[in-house]
Formats: structure tokens, sequence, C-alpha cells
């Protein structure tokens, strides 16, 4: 019966905890709807365990004292008992269980244990708890020594009780003694192995730790980093949506009103009623088209004439009414096939080509424009000429970094659409400006 309980106390061994030397394997640590972890269950048995093998063994060894035992013995019993129930008491309220007193824990009970087996066998039933407990209680380098003590304790039992009585029970007790110190040897083994395994079980944790903490970190400055980006990303849309109004202003109203200056102008100088009523309905309906296309820019709408027309009709009419005013000839082309474009395609060109023909009336002095709009394979270009004074391209800043104005605006528009804008002129050799973007059809 105790050789069987021997072999059970191996079996138990093999998934028990180690702390400093072998740990039971713990498939999960945490309660599951209030039943106990295996960890917290081990932990039970190491504080609880110790009374009840002795409770057990007191009261098997009771059940045979008559058979095995003499009333000396039985006093002595009772003391070793009291010894006993004191060091159990005193592990489990004092700290008997802790690093420091553990070893201490682990010799004395051993020693108790042995007297007790000797005045009765059945008492190795309180002796099988230092299989489970020597890893626990014992440095590294004493578990197997202690294991080994126990296997004394254990072997003298199960071969009849301790001292042997006859040759055969000193050769019973040695093959037992064997077979239980090589049990030891078993749990020392495993209790390394799950050692070095709890060991690296820790240095994963630890890593893995440090790990999180920099995970943690990088989150913490990539917040920062998204909540600066969101700032900048917000302030560059506010400067892109003033530079837009500002380009849009410039197109439209600062245009516009420059051609109702000039048809106040003719007023003011001509005598003739006719002409004046003539210019007058011209400064007044091209402020009505002007305070027209500031409302359609302010809401980001394609000027009108692109709404009541494609961008070849809108224009061969802006060429028209921009000739009507200023009396220059004119002329306009489309060569290739003609094709809807994207609406900010069609918006940007019509616009530079306005920019550009209000240049030439300002600063050209030029008799004659010409307006050419070419779709290629890939690629829409607008060139608008004159016979004008000309420049010196060089001498003039471009300012498409400023959302600005003239030439600076057109090639910001351009640019925005990843196309370019070009400039050719000499001073008395007129001026060829040249816009070129991609091709990108409506829809």
């Amino acid at each position: 019966m105790l050789g069987s309980m021997t072999t059970e106390g191996a079996d138990h061994g093999t998934d028990r905890p180690r702390t400093g030397g072998a740990v039971p394997r713990v498939s999960g640590t945490a309660r599951v709807h209030g039943v106990p972890s295996t960890t917290e269950r081990w932990e039970a048995f190491y504080r609880w365990g110790p009374y009840g093998l002795l409770a057990l063994a007191t009261g098997m060894s009771a059940a045979t004292v008559s058979a095995l035992m003499t009333p000396g013995e039985v006093y002595s019993a009772a003391v070793l008992l009291g010894a006993a129930l004191a060091l159990l008491l005193w592990a489990t309220w004092a700290g008997g269980q802790g690093d420091r007193w553990g070893g201490v824990h682990y010799a004395v009970r051993t020693v108790l244990a042995f007297a007790l087996s000797w005045l009765n066998p059945f008492f190795a039933i309180f002796a099988l708890i230092g299989y489970f407990d020597a890893p626990k209680l014992l440095p590294a380098r004493w578990v197997r020594p202690g294991l080994f003590a126990t296997a004394v304790t254990m072997a003298g039992s199960q071969s009849g009780g301790l001292p042997p009585g006859s040759t055969t029970q000193w050769f019973l007790f040695g093959a037992l003694y064997a077979l239980n110190a090589g049990l030891g040897l078993v749990f020392g083994h495993l209790g390394e192995k799950e050692a070095e395994d709890a060991a690296a079980k820790a240095v994963t944790i630890a890593e893995l730790e440090r790990a999180n903490a920099r995970l943690e970190q990088a989150l913490q400055e990539n917040a920062g980093l998204h909540a600066q980006l969101l700032v900048q990303a917000r302030e560059a849309g506010v400067a892109d949506e003033r530079r837009r109004l500002a380009a849009e202003i410039h197109d439209t109203l600062a245009q516009g009103l420059t051609g109702v200056i000039t048809q106040l102008q003719v007023v003011r100088d001509t005598s003739d009623p006719g002409v004046a009523r003539e210019h007058l309905a011209r400064a007044q309906s091209l402020a009505r088209h002007s305070l027209g296309e500031a409302r359609r820019s302010v809401h980001d709408l394609a000027p009108g004439a692109l709404a009541r027309n494609a961008l070849p009709a809108a224009l061969e009419t802006a060429v028209e009414e921009w000739g009507a005013r200023t009396g220059l000839q004119t002329g306009f082309t489309v060569t290739g096939p003609v094709e809807k474009l994207h609406d900010e395609i069609e918006a940007s060109l019509l616009r530079i080509a306005q920019e550009s023909l209000a240049n030439t009336a300002r600063h050209a002095a030029a008799s004659r424009v010409g307006v050419t709009l070419s779709f290629m394979d890939g690629e829409v270009t607008l060139d608008v000429r004159d016979d004008g004074r000309g420049f010196d391209p060089g001498a003039v800043a471009p300012r498409s970094g400023s959302g600005g104005f003239g030439l600076g605006g057109m090639r910001a528009r351009a640019e925005r659409l990843a196309g370019r804008v070009d400039v050719e002129s000499e001073p008395g050799h007129g001026t060829a400006v040249s816009a070129r973007v991609p091709l990108v059809r409506h829809g």
C-alpha cells in the first residue's frame, strides 16, 4: 500500500510547481467562473497537504498500535506528533515556507517523519510530502540530497519498518531504496528541466514586457506625430484655400473691375451719347458677370462659362468677348480630337487663358492675339500668342508659391494638376504662353 502511495507521489511530482526548483506546469493561472487556477490549487496543497497527510498517517498508525507499537513507543510518537504539528503551524503562520527558512523546515520535518516511521511504518505517509515540496523549499543544490533522505524513510516503511530485522529485509530495503532514489533522481531531473523552462519563460516574458514598453512609447510618439500632422494638414488646407480664393478673386473680380474701369474711361472721354450708352452697358454686363463669378468662386464651383458649355466653346466665347472689349484682332483654334475633360482641368485652363489675355491687354500693346487648344495623346496644351512688344522672362520673378498673380498664378494652377506653364518672349518680338496639363477625361 505504501509503495503504491510512493508511485502516486511520483506521478504527481512530474507536474508540480517549482520555486527555486520544479514548479507545476500551469496551463492557466486565472480563475474561470470562480474556479481556482492550477497555481492556486498547488499553493493550497503545499499549505494544507502536510496536515492531511499527518492526520492520515496518525489514523493508520493508531489503527495498528496494538500490533506494531509498545506503550513506550506510543508515548514517544505522541511527543513527536506534537513537534510535527508545531512545525507545520510555524511553517504555515510564521513564514517557515519562505526561501530563508524552507531548508530548515524541510530538514526538521524529514527527521521527524523518519523518527515516526521508525516507531510505526505507516507514519511514512507523512514523509511522502517531501517528494512534492523538496524543490520548493530547498536550494537547487540540496534538492537531490533532500529527495534521497526522503527515500530512506519511504524505503524503510515499505520494507517492513526500521530497522530491518533480517537479511531479507535488508535486501528488500536496499532494492526499495534504489527504487525510491531513482524516483528522486527523476524528480530532480524534472525539477531542473522545469526550472530551465521557467527561467526561459521568465526571460521571454521580460523581453515581451520591454517590447510592450517600447511599443507603448512608440504609440505615444505616433499619437503626438499624428496630432502634429493634423494641425499641419489643417493649416495647409487653410493656406491652400486662401491661395485659391486669392487666385479666383484676381481672375474674376480684379479682371472684371479692370474691364469696368476701361469702359467707364471711354464713357468719360467720349461726347457721343450712343458710344457712352454702349460702353456703359458693357460696364454693367462686366460688373454682373464678375459678381456671379465671385459667388461661384466662394462656393468653389466651376466658372459660369463651363456650366453652359464645354471647354472649347467656353474658350471661344471668352476670346471673342475679350476681343470685343479690347478692340484687338483675335483668333481661336482647336486641334486634335475634342474630349470632355475633368472639371478641374477645364476650369484651370479657362482661368489660365483669361489671365494670359488680361496680361496681354495690360502689358503687351499687341494688335493680334491667337489662342490654340490642342488635344494630344495623354496631354492637353493651351497656347496664347500675341505680336506685342514682348519682355525678358528672366527678369520677371515667378510667384507660383505665393498663390500669386500673373505668370505666377498661371504656373500655380498648372502645377496643382501636375502640369507646367512655359513662357517664350523677347523684347520687340511678342509673347507666347504655353500651358501643358495631363489629359484626364471627365468621369
